[in-house]
Protein backbone atom coordinates (compact mmCIF):
# COMPACT_ATOMS: atom_id res chain seq x y z
CA UNK A 1 0.00 0.00 0.00
CA UNK A 2 1.36 3.24 -1.28
CA UNK A 3 1.30 6.41 0.24
CA UNK A 4 -0.55 8.99 -1.36
CA UNK A 5 0.21 12.57 -0.13
CA UNK A 6 -2.65 14.42 0.57
CA UNK A 7 -2.67 18.07 -0.41
CA UNK A 8 -4.00 21.44 1.93
CA UNK A 9 -7.34 22.72 0.74
CA UNK A 10 -6.93 25.96 -1.21
CA UNK A 11 -6.69 29.16 1.17
CA UNK A 12 -10.72 30.63 0.97
CA UNK A 13 -9.93 34.13 -1.30
CA UNK A 14 -12.55 35.90 0.60
CA UNK A 15 -11.33 35.22 3.93
CA UNK A 16 -7.90 36.14 3.03
CA UNK A 17 -9.09 39.03 1.90
CA UNK A 18 -11.02 39.97 5.35
CA UNK A 19 -7.59 39.36 7.10
CA UNK A 20 -5.76 41.68 5.28
CA UNK A 21 -8.29 44.58 5.45
CA UNK A 22 -8.72 43.97 9.27
CA UNK A 23 -4.70 43.84 9.77
CA UNK A 24 -4.59 47.33 7.85
CA UNK A 25 -7.45 49.16 9.73
CA UNK A 26 -5.66 47.78 12.99
CA UNK A 27 -2.15 49.71 11.77
CA UNK A 28 -4.47 52.35 10.51
CA UNK A 29 -5.70 53.15 13.42
CA UNK A 30 -2.62 52.58 15.88
CA UNK A 31 -0.91 55.65 13.17
CA UNK A 32 -3.70 57.54 13.48
CA UNK A 33 -3.26 57.25 17.40
CA UNK A 34 0.19 57.90 17.02
CA UNK A 35 -0.53 61.17 14.81
CA UNK A 36 -3.78 62.75 17.15
CA UNK A 37 -1.08 61.86 20.48
CA UNK A 38 1.80 63.87 18.80
CA UNK A 39 -0.50 66.66 17.24
CA UNK A 40 -1.51 66.54 21.25
CA UNK A 41 2.42 67.56 22.01
CA UNK A 42 2.39 70.22 19.86
CA UNK A 43 -0.55 72.34 21.47
CA UNK A 44 1.91 71.26 24.32
CA UNK A 45 4.66 73.02 23.30
CA UNK A 46 2.75 76.08 21.98
CA UNK A 47 1.15 76.71 25.53
CA UNK A 48 4.57 76.34 26.88
CA UNK A 49 6.15 78.41 24.59
CA UNK A 50 3.23 80.91 25.07
CA UNK A 51 3.14 81.17 28.70
CA UNK A 52 7.52 81.88 28.22
CA UNK A 53 6.62 84.41 26.07
CA UNK A 54 4.15 86.01 28.84
CA UNK A 55 6.06 85.06 31.77
CA UNK A 56 9.12 86.55 30.48
CA UNK A 57 7.22 90.23 29.70
CA UNK A 58 6.11 90.49 33.09
CA UNK A 59 9.68 89.95 34.38
CA UNK A 60 10.87 92.52 32.70
CA UNK A 61 8.66 94.33 33.10
CA UNK A 62 8.86 93.87 36.93
CA UNK A 63 12.13 95.08 36.51
CA UNK A 64 11.54 97.82 35.18
CA UNK A 65 9.41 99.06 37.40
CA UNK A 66 11.31 98.03 41.00
CA UNK A 67 15.12 99.41 39.58
CA UNK A 68 13.19 102.80 38.88
CA UNK A 69 11.43 103.29 42.02
CA UNK A 70 12.90 100.58 44.52
CA UNK A 71 9.73 101.53 46.95
CA UNK A 72 7.27 100.38 44.40
CA UNK A 73 7.48 96.51 45.22
CA UNK A 74 5.83 98.21 48.91
CA UNK A 75 2.90 99.25 47.46
CA UNK A 76 2.94 96.18 44.53
CA UNK A 77 3.53 93.02 46.80
CA UNK A 78 0.79 92.72 49.18
CA UNK A 79 -2.34 94.02 47.47
CA UNK A 80 -1.05 91.91 44.07
CA UNK A 81 -1.16 88.76 46.88
CA UNK A 82 -4.14 89.48 48.49
CA UNK A 83 -6.27 90.04 44.79
CA UNK A 84 -4.58 87.01 43.31
CA UNK A 85 -4.90 85.33 46.14
CA UNK A 86 -8.77 86.19 46.00
CA UNK A 87 -9.22 85.50 42.49
CA UNK A 88 -7.61 81.72 43.35
CA UNK A 89 -10.31 81.62 45.56
CA UNK A 90 -13.17 82.31 43.79
CA UNK A 91 -12.03 81.40 40.33
CA UNK A 92 -9.63 78.60 40.03
CA UNK A 93 -9.09 76.90 43.55
CA UNK A 94 -6.84 73.82 41.77
CA UNK A 95 -4.65 76.38 40.34
CA UNK A 96 -3.10 77.66 43.51
CA UNK A 97 0.68 76.37 43.73
CA UNK A 98 2.76 74.10 41.79
CA UNK A 99 0.76 72.33 39.59
CA UNK A 100 2.88 69.27 39.87
CA UNK A 101 0.54 68.10 42.65
CA UNK A 102 -2.76 68.60 41.00
CA UNK A 103 -1.24 66.47 38.05
CA UNK A 104 -0.13 63.30 40.65
CA UNK A 105 -3.50 63.67 42.56
CA UNK A 106 -5.25 63.21 38.98
CA UNK A 107 -3.41 60.69 37.83
CA UNK A 108 -4.09 58.68 41.08
CA UNK A 109 -7.32 59.47 40.81
CA UNK A 110 -10.16 56.78 39.40
CA UNK A 111 -11.95 58.41 36.02
CA UNK A 112 -14.63 60.96 37.01
CA UNK A 113 -15.59 64.48 36.82
CA UNK A 114 -13.10 65.64 39.72
CA UNK A 115 -10.19 64.23 37.96
CA UNK A 116 -10.61 65.98 34.60
CA UNK A 117 -11.38 69.58 37.30
CA UNK A 118 -7.47 69.29 38.71
CA UNK A 119 -6.25 69.63 34.88
CA UNK A 120 -9.50 70.94 33.59
CA UNK A 121 -8.35 73.55 30.78
CA UNK A 122 -10.21 76.81 32.61
CA UNK A 123 -7.93 76.23 35.56
CA UNK A 124 -4.83 76.25 33.12
CA UNK A 125 -5.90 79.09 31.71
CA UNK A 126 -6.47 80.77 34.53
CA UNK A 127 -2.92 79.42 36.13
CA UNK A 128 -1.44 81.12 32.74
CA UNK A 129 -3.27 84.89 34.22
CA UNK A 130 -2.22 84.57 38.00
CA UNK A 131 1.06 83.25 37.65
CA UNK A 132 2.13 86.04 35.45
CA UNK A 133 0.07 88.35 37.61
CA UNK A 134 3.26 87.14 40.57
CA UNK A 135 5.76 87.37 38.30
CA UNK A 136 4.51 91.10 37.30
CA UNK A 137 4.09 92.32 40.84
CA UNK A 138 7.88 90.70 42.07
CA UNK A 139 6.76 87.05 43.46
CA UNK A 140 9.74 84.65 44.02
CA UNK A 141 7.90 82.00 41.83
CA UNK A 142 8.54 79.89 39.11
CA UNK A 143 6.66 79.06 35.42
CA UNK A 144 8.07 75.95 34.80
CA UNK A 145 5.41 73.54 37.72
CA UNK A 146 2.71 75.31 36.10
CA UNK A 147 3.79 74.77 32.76
CA UNK A 148 3.47 71.16 33.84
CA UNK A 149 -0.43 71.39 35.12
CA UNK A 150 -1.20 73.58 31.90
CA UNK A 151 0.48 70.90 29.89
CA UNK A 152 -1.38 68.16 31.70
CA UNK A 153 -4.81 69.73 30.95
CA UNK A 154 -4.10 71.24 27.26
CA UNK A 155 -2.99 67.16 26.66
CA UNK A 156 -6.50 66.04 28.19
CA UNK A 157 -8.59 68.44 26.64
CA UNK A 158 -6.65 67.51 23.07
CA UNK A 159 -7.71 63.81 23.66
CA UNK A 160 -11.03 63.86 25.08
CA UNK A 161 -11.83 66.12 22.37
CA UNK A 162 -10.99 63.52 19.38
CA UNK A 163 -12.66 60.73 21.92
CA UNK A 164 -16.43 62.80 21.42
CA UNK A 165 -15.96 61.50 17.83
CA UNK A 166 -17.12 57.68 18.20
CA UNK A 167 -16.80 56.95 14.33
CA UNK A 168 -12.86 57.35 14.50
CA UNK A 169 -13.02 54.25 17.02
CA UNK A 170 -10.04 55.52 19.43
CA UNK A 171 -9.47 55.83 23.17
CA UNK A 172 -6.64 57.67 25.09
CA UNK A 173 -6.48 56.29 29.20
CA UNK A 174 -6.84 59.62 31.03
CA UNK A 175 -3.63 59.33 32.98
CA UNK A 176 -1.95 58.45 29.77
CA UNK A 177 -2.80 61.49 28.39
CA UNK A 178 -2.20 63.40 31.78
CA UNK A 179 1.33 62.10 31.75
CA UNK A 180 2.15 62.75 28.20
CA UNK A 181 0.97 66.07 29.01
CA UNK A 182 2.58 67.15 31.84
CA UNK A 183 5.90 65.65 30.96
CA UNK A 184 5.91 67.44 27.84
CA UNK A 185 4.68 70.89 29.32
CA UNK A 186 8.21 70.19 31.74
CA UNK A 187 10.54 69.37 28.88
CA UNK A 188 9.19 72.73 26.64
CA UNK A 189 9.64 74.74 29.31
CA UNK A 190 13.08 73.79 30.02
CA UNK A 191 14.22 73.08 26.60
CA UNK A 192 15.19 69.95 27.59
CA UNK A 193 13.52 66.80 26.10
CA UNK A 194 15.39 63.98 27.97
CA UNK A 195 14.43 65.33 31.04
CA UNK A 196 10.91 65.13 30.42
CA UNK A 197 10.98 61.62 30.21
CA UNK A 198 13.01 60.86 33.08
CA UNK A 199 10.34 63.56 34.84
CA UNK A 200 7.31 60.61 33.39
CA UNK A 201 9.42 57.52 34.83
CA UNK A 202 10.33 59.24 37.95
CA UNK A 203 7.87 61.10 39.50
CA UNK A 204 4.93 60.27 37.63
CA UNK A 205 5.43 56.81 36.31
CA UNK A 206 5.35 55.73 40.19
CA UNK A 207 2.91 52.68 40.96
CA UNK A 208 1.86 52.76 37.13
CA UNK A 209 1.96 50.95 33.75
CA UNK A 210 2.39 54.99 31.92
CA UNK A 211 6.11 54.60 33.01
CA UNK A 212 6.26 52.19 30.34
CA UNK A 213 4.01 53.47 27.87
CA UNK A 214 6.12 54.04 24.66
CA UNK A 215 2.62 56.32 23.25
CA UNK A 216 3.40 58.84 26.51
CA UNK A 217 7.48 58.76 25.71
CA UNK A 218 6.65 59.84 22.19
CA UNK A 219 4.72 62.35 23.07
CA UNK A 220 6.95 64.17 25.60
CA UNK A 221 9.93 63.78 23.44
CA UNK A 222 7.84 65.62 20.63
CA UNK A 223 6.62 68.36 22.84
CA UNK A 224 10.43 68.57 23.47
CA UNK A 225 11.74 68.37 20.26
CA UNK A 226 9.02 70.73 18.89
CA UNK A 227 10.66 73.35 21.57
CA UNK A 228 13.47 72.59 20.39
CA UNK A 229 13.10 73.30 16.55
CA UNK A 230 11.18 76.62 17.48
CA UNK A 231 13.23 78.10 19.94
CA UNK A 232 16.65 76.79 18.72
CA UNK A 233 19.24 73.95 20.57
CA UNK A 234 19.91 76.68 23.12
CA UNK A 235 20.48 75.57 27.01
CA UNK A 236 18.49 77.10 29.30
CA UNK A 237 21.37 78.63 31.14
CA UNK A 238 24.01 79.51 29.16
CA UNK A 239 27.67 79.28 29.76
CA UNK A 240 30.39 81.28 28.36
CA UNK A 241 33.29 78.98 29.18
CA UNK A 242 32.36 74.68 29.59
CA UNK A 243 32.53 73.54 33.70
CA UNK A 244 35.07 70.97 33.75
CA UNK A 245 35.42 68.34 37.06
CA UNK A 246 38.75 69.33 37.05
CA UNK A 247 40.84 69.50 40.78
CA UNK A 248 37.74 69.28 42.66
CA UNK A 249 38.19 66.28 45.61
CA UNK A 250 35.07 64.64 46.83
CA UNK A 251 34.78 66.47 50.10
CA UNK A 252 33.50 69.02 48.86
CA UNK A 253 31.29 67.19 46.80
CA UNK A 254 29.88 65.76 50.22
CA UNK A 255 29.46 69.51 51.62
CA UNK A 256 27.38 70.48 48.51
CA UNK A 257 25.46 67.76 49.03
CA UNK A 258 24.83 67.88 53.11
CA UNK A 259 24.52 71.77 53.36
CA UNK A 260 21.84 71.62 50.44
CA UNK A 261 20.35 68.95 51.84
CA UNK A 262 19.38 70.10 54.86
CA UNK A 263 18.87 73.13 53.67
CA UNK A 264 16.50 71.47 50.94
CA UNK A 265 14.73 69.38 53.33
CA UNK A 266 13.87 72.35 55.56
CA UNK A 267 12.57 74.14 52.76
CA UNK A 268 10.19 71.52 52.07
CA UNK A 269 9.30 70.93 55.73
CA UNK A 270 8.04 74.70 55.73
CA UNK A 271 5.82 74.10 52.40
CA UNK A 272 3.98 71.81 53.85
CA UNK A 273 3.59 72.81 57.10
CA UNK A 274 2.02 76.35 55.93
CA UNK A 275 1.66 79.46 57.33
CA UNK A 276 -0.36 78.72 60.70
CA UNK A 277 2.72 76.60 61.67
CA UNK A 278 4.62 80.16 61.85
CA UNK A 279 1.98 81.38 64.09
CA UNK A 280 1.33 81.10 67.80
CA UNK A 281 -1.29 78.19 68.50
CA UNK A 282 -3.47 80.74 69.87
CA UNK A 283 -3.27 82.76 66.44
CA UNK A 284 -3.15 79.48 64.11
CA UNK A 285 -7.41 79.56 63.55
CA UNK A 286 -6.46 83.23 62.55
CA UNK A 287 -4.65 82.47 59.95
CA UNK A 288 -6.78 79.76 58.36
CA UNK A 289 -10.21 82.23 58.37
CA UNK A 290 -7.97 85.13 56.71
CA UNK A 291 -5.91 83.58 54.14
CA UNK A 292 -6.46 87.08 52.04
CA UNK A 293 -4.55 89.15 54.62
CA UNK A 294 -2.05 86.12 55.25
CA UNK A 295 -0.94 86.76 51.81
CA UNK A 296 -1.09 90.56 52.12
CA UNK A 297 1.55 90.16 54.97
CA UNK A 298 3.56 87.24 52.67
CA UNK A 299 3.85 89.72 50.19
CA UNK A 300 5.49 92.69 52.48
CA UNK A 301 7.19 90.42 53.92
CA UNK A 302 8.76 89.36 50.05
CA UNK A 303 9.27 93.45 49.01
CA UNK A 304 11.01 94.43 52.17
CA UNK A 305 13.45 90.90 51.31
CA UNK A 306 13.70 92.54 47.48
CA UNK A 307 14.56 95.67 49.03
CA UNK A 308 16.91 94.48 51.25
CA UNK A 309 18.96 92.48 48.61
CA UNK A 310 18.23 95.25 45.68
CA UNK A 311 15.49 93.61 43.76
CA UNK A 312 17.20 90.29 43.51
CA UNK A 313 15.21 88.36 44.91
CA UNK A 314 12.19 89.11 43.08
CA UNK A 315 10.84 86.52 40.18
CA UNK A 316 12.44 83.26 39.11
CA UNK A 317 15.87 84.18 39.80
CA UNK A 318 17.13 83.54 36.54
CA UNK A 319 19.58 86.19 36.03
CA UNK A 320 21.05 85.72 39.16
CA UNK A 321 21.57 82.06 38.81
CA UNK A 322 23.09 82.65 35.27
CA UNK A 323 25.36 85.36 36.45
CA UNK A 324 26.82 83.16 39.10
CA UNK A 325 27.12 79.74 36.46
CA UNK A 326 28.90 82.32 34.88
CA UNK A 327 31.26 83.17 37.74
CA UNK A 328 30.60 86.96 38.15
CA UNK A 329 29.19 87.28 41.60
CA UNK A 330 26.51 88.06 43.42
CA UNK A 331 26.08 91.32 44.68
CA UNK A 332 24.76 90.57 47.92
CA UNK A 333 26.77 87.04 49.74
CA UNK A 334 22.95 86.04 51.55
CA UNK A 335 21.33 86.17 48.07
CA UNK A 336 21.10 82.25 48.39
CA UNK A 337 18.88 82.89 51.70
CA UNK A 338 17.02 85.16 51.17
CA UNK A 339 15.24 83.83 48.01
CA UNK A 340 14.95 80.43 50.13
CA UNK A 341 12.97 83.19 52.31
CA UNK A 342 11.09 85.03 49.81
CA UNK A 343 10.19 81.54 47.95
CA UNK A 344 8.39 80.26 51.02
CA UNK A 345 6.80 83.39 51.60
CA UNK A 346 5.44 83.12 47.95
CA UNK A 347 4.27 79.65 47.96
CA UNK A 348 2.88 80.30 51.83
CA UNK A 349 0.77 83.09 50.15
CA UNK A 350 -1.34 80.55 48.20
CA UNK A 351 -1.23 82.08 44.82
CA UNK A 352 0.00 80.39 41.82
CA UNK A 353 3.89 79.88 40.99
CA UNK A 354 5.86 76.98 41.23
CA UNK A 355 9.04 76.30 43.17
CA UNK A 356 11.41 74.71 40.23
CA UNK A 357 13.12 77.29 38.99
CA UNK A 358 13.46 79.12 42.58
CA UNK A 359 15.19 76.19 43.69
CA UNK A 360 17.47 76.49 41.06
CA UNK A 361 18.43 79.57 42.15
CA UNK A 362 18.77 79.24 45.92
CA UNK A 363 20.89 76.35 45.09
CA UNK A 364 23.04 78.52 42.93
CA UNK A 365 23.08 80.89 45.93
CA UNK A 366 24.10 79.14 48.49
CA UNK A 367 26.64 76.88 46.21
CA UNK A 368 28.65 80.71 45.91
CA UNK A 369 28.49 80.96 49.85
CA UNK A 370 30.03 76.99 50.01
CA UNK A 371 32.87 78.04 47.52
CA UNK A 372 33.77 81.12 49.40
CA UNK A 373 34.55 78.62 52.20
CA UNK A 374 36.62 76.12 50.93
CA UNK A 375 39.93 76.42 50.29
CA UNK A 376 41.15 78.34 46.84
CA UNK A 377 41.35 76.75 43.99
CA UNK A 378 38.15 75.51 43.70
CA UNK A 379 35.96 76.36 40.70
CA UNK A 380 33.14 78.85 42.00
CA UNK A 381 31.32 78.00 38.84
CA UNK A 382 30.89 74.10 39.53
CA UNK A 383 30.36 74.21 43.10
CA UNK A 384 27.32 76.03 41.73
CA UNK A 385 26.35 73.56 39.60
CA UNK A 386 26.44 70.87 42.09
CA UNK A 387 24.35 72.92 44.92
CA UNK A 388 21.93 73.70 41.95
CA UNK A 389 21.21 69.89 41.58
CA UNK A 390 21.55 69.38 45.27
CA UNK A 391 19.47 71.50 46.31
CA UNK A 392 16.32 70.61 43.51
CA UNK A 393 17.02 67.10 44.34
CA UNK A 394 16.46 67.92 48.06
CA UNK A 395 13.70 70.31 47.83
CA UNK A 396 11.65 67.40 45.48
CA UNK A 397 13.57 64.25 46.68
CA UNK A 398 13.39 63.62 42.98
CA UNK A 399 17.65 62.61 42.47
CA UNK A 400 17.57 61.45 38.87
CA UNK A 401 14.88 64.28 37.20
CA UNK A 402 17.24 66.98 39.24
CA UNK A 403 20.31 65.32 37.83
CA UNK A 404 19.20 65.26 34.16
CA UNK A 405 17.74 68.53 34.36
CA UNK A 406 20.73 70.38 35.65
CA UNK A 407 23.13 68.37 33.41
CA UNK A 408 20.77 68.82 29.94
CA UNK A 409 19.70 72.76 31.04
CA UNK A 410 23.81 73.84 31.46
CA UNK A 411 24.81 71.10 28.57
CA UNK A 412 27.52 70.05 31.31
CA UNK A 413 27.88 66.31 30.34
CA UNK A 414 31.42 66.25 32.06
CA UNK A 415 30.32 66.23 35.34
CA UNK A 416 27.10 64.22 35.26
CA UNK A 417 28.79 61.55 37.56
CA UNK A 418 29.41 64.53 40.28
CA UNK A 419 25.87 65.78 39.79
CA UNK A 420 24.05 62.25 40.55
CA UNK A 421 26.47 61.56 43.47
CA UNK A 422 25.92 65.06 44.87
CA UNK A 423 21.81 64.71 43.86
CA UNK A 424 21.27 61.21 45.47
CA UNK A 425 23.36 62.15 49.08
CA UNK A 426 21.29 65.56 49.40
CA UNK A 427 17.71 63.25 48.29
CA UNK A 428 18.98 61.23 51.30
CA UNK A 429 19.94 63.64 54.00
CA UNK A 430 16.75 65.50 52.62
CA UNK A 431 14.37 62.80 53.93
CA UNK A 432 16.09 63.11 57.02
CA UNK A 433 14.22 66.65 57.73
CA UNK A 434 11.42 65.71 55.35
CA UNK A 435 10.28 62.13 55.26
CA UNK A 436 7.57 62.81 52.96
CA UNK A 437 8.48 64.11 49.04
CA UNK A 438 6.97 67.12 48.34
CA UNK A 439 5.11 67.08 45.58
CA UNK A 440 3.36 63.98 46.24
CA UNK A 441 2.70 65.11 49.93
CA UNK A 442 0.79 67.95 48.40
CA UNK A 443 -0.65 66.07 45.31
CA UNK A 444 -2.22 63.66 48.38
CA UNK A 445 -4.03 66.56 49.67
CA UNK A 446 -5.60 67.62 46.63
CA UNK A 447 -6.84 63.78 46.10
CA UNK A 448 -8.33 63.72 49.32
CA UNK A 449 -9.96 67.26 48.89
CA UNK A 450 -11.23 65.54 45.03
CA UNK A 451 -12.25 62.36 46.38
CA UNK A 452 -13.72 64.19 49.21
CA UNK A 453 -16.10 66.01 46.74
CA UNK A 454 -16.77 63.39 44.52
CA UNK A 455 -18.18 61.38 47.26
CA UNK A 456 -20.32 64.22 48.51
CA UNK A 457 -21.75 64.30 44.90
CA UNK A 458 -22.32 60.47 44.36
CA UNK A 459 -24.61 60.80 48.18
CA UNK A 460 -25.68 63.79 47.04
CA UNK A 461 -27.29 62.55 44.20
CA UNK A 462 -27.98 58.78 46.02
CA UNK A 463 -30.12 60.83 47.84
CA UNK A 464 -31.92 63.33 45.40
CA UNK A 465 -32.85 59.75 43.52
CA UNK A 466 -33.72 57.99 46.78
CA UNK A 467 -36.76 61.05 47.14
CA UNK A 468 -37.34 60.97 43.45
CA UNK A 469 -38.26 57.48 43.81
CA UNK A 470 -40.21 58.14 46.87
CA UNK A 471 -42.46 60.96 45.41
CA UNK A 472 -43.25 58.79 42.87
CA UNK A 473 -44.54 55.79 44.96
CA UNK A 474 -46.45 58.15 47.50
CA UNK A 475 -49.27 58.54 44.98
CA UNK A 476 -49.46 54.74 44.72
CA UNK A 477 -49.56 54.54 48.01
CA UNK A 478 -52.13 56.37 48.90
CA UNK A 479 -54.52 54.75 46.58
Amino acid sequence: MSDVPTSNPSPNPTRQIRQRLRHTARISRHSFRTAVFLGGAACVAAFSLLFAVIAEKMLEWNSHITQGYWWSALLMLPPAFAVIRWLTMKLAPEARGSGIPQVMAAMSMPQCPEQSRLVSLRQAMWKIVLTAGGLLAGASIGREGPSVQVGAAAMLAWGKWWQKRPRLGIGFRPEALIAAGAAGGLAAAFNTPLAGVVFAIEELGKGSAVRWDRLVMSAVLGAGFLSLAIVGNNPYFQLQQAIHAMQISWQAIAVCAIVNGALGGLFAKALLAGPAAWLPARHRSWAQRHPIWVAAICGLLVALLGILTGGATYGTGYEQASALLNGQGSDHMLFGIAKLGATILSYLAGIPGGIFTPSLAIGVGVGDNIAHLLPMGVDVRLIALLSMAGFLAAATQAPITATVIVMEMTRSQEVTLMLLATALLASFISRQFCPRPFYHSVGRNFRREAMHRHQAAQQAAHQAASQATQQAQSPETNK
